[in-house]
């Protein structure tokens, strides 16, 4: 058994002298997760602002125009105009220029002053789902806080409380950033990309070298070449993982509540996982051109689209969500969150640690049994 660790740990330290010598390695392990996260970070956002929206007042009274005012006063709506017609409303929508369209009625202040109930109208340009689920969400909360607060002639809104007045109280995440949401996801997706690449590219760069033949003449085993290559590469994932969580800390004042011991195990086993899958691709393809095509493929398409990051895995259609239970980028994401946001430990995340487990032994199973010590 010792000879065996020896020669993992001479294998180990000729692949870190290659690191070292090579800084493109250097440079898609610890600086391109850092370029990925700050792209998506910031060019992912969910929180829209300063949305455009025009008005048709039928009424043209002081409350119809203090509403319109108070509406665009912050930061969530912006004016870009007033029209006589809701037809000519419309056409800024199918022009672009607006997202949504406001329609005061006739005689809104007389019924708003008497307590009797008005009807907005509200057209939404539909061809952006989720911007107009965004825009009728906000606009209905805003209309109905004015609404009490002109009824009262600008009294406070607490006057006139409803009999039932539901209160929320949001956690873990009470300002709604959408940033706090997707940086476990962007961590994920990141990850699961470079460090795929990192063993696909390495290995399958000696096989196109010739080098690998020169490996073969040595008394190695397959199983010791398998895991003298993963070992340095996952000391860069690891110093990755750290990376990445302090600049989403720094960056996006991401929090960290929970279990730091848990949050090492599960990145750990993540980090095996798809390191040993990209050791599995480049034993397949031997090429670093396929194997660049295999390991993105393999890696960011299932991570992006079935773990849950962006889609939830509830809405799937059930054959999607049967496919989604082997990619890991799913469990360390929920991993991510809970740990992160929740404030978990390894009592509430020891299943998501148990599926890493069990796919980073088979990735380095496969690994190995795929190995043959010959050149063609």
């Amino acid at each position: 058994m010792g000879a065996f660790w020896q020669r993992v740990w001479a294998l180990s330290a000729k692949e870190v002298r290659h690191v070292m010598r090579d800084p493109r390695t250097l440079y898609l392990a610890l600086a391109m997760p850092i370029v990925m996260l700050l792209l998506f970070g910031f060019g992912v956002s969910f929180d829209l602002e300063h949305l455009p929206v025009t008005f048709v007042d039928q009424d043209h009274s002081t409350s119809s125009r203090e509403l319109r005012q108070r509406l665009c006063a912050g930061d969530q709506f912006n004016d870009v105009g007033s029209w006589s017609t809701p037809s000519e409303a419309e056409a800024r929508l199918v022009a672009g220029s607006a997202i949504a369209a406001l329609i005061i009625p006739v005689n809104f202040e007389r019924d708003l002053r008497r307590g009797r109930p008005i009807q907005l109208q509200l057209l939404v340009d539909g061809s952006d789902n989720s911007s107009a689920l965004q825009v009728r969400a906000k606009m209905d909360a805003s209309v109905r806080a004015l609404g009490l607060s002109l009824a009262s002639g600008g009294a406070a809104a607490s006057t006139l409380t409803p009999p039932i007045e539901p209160r929320s109280w949001t956690r873990f995440n009470p300002e709604g950033r959408s940033a706090i949401y997707l940086v476990p996801g962007i961590t994920a997706l990141v990850l699961a990309i470079v460090a795929v690449l990192l063993t696909a590219l390495t290995v399958s760069r000696e096989w196109e070298r010739g080098s690998m033949a020169q490996l073969f003449a040595t008394p190695v085993g397959r199983l010791e070449i398998v895991l003298g290559k993963l070992l340095p590469y996952l000391l860069l994932g690891t110093l990755a993982v750290l990376l990445v969580l302090a600049v989403g800390s720094w960056v996006f004042n991401m929090p960290f509540r929970g279990s730091a011991p848990t949050l090492a195990l599960v990145a750990l086993l993540f980090l095996t996982g798809m390191l040993g899958q990209g050791l599995l691709v480049s034993v397949v393809a031997r090429n670093q051109m396929v194997a660049t095509q295999v390991a993105t493929l393999s890696s960011m398409l299932p991570s992006l689209l079935l773990s849950g990051f962006v889609f939830p895995i509830a809405n799937m259609p059930k054959p999607l969500q049967v496919i989604s239970a082997v990619i890991p980028a799913r469990y360390f994401i929920d991993a991510l969150r809970g740990v992160l946001l929740r404030g978990n430990g390894f009592a509430e995340l020891w299943h998501d640690a148990a599926a890493l487990a069990l796919f980073s032994a088979l990735m380095v199973l496969m690994s190995t049994t795929r190995f043959r010590r010959t050149i063609a």
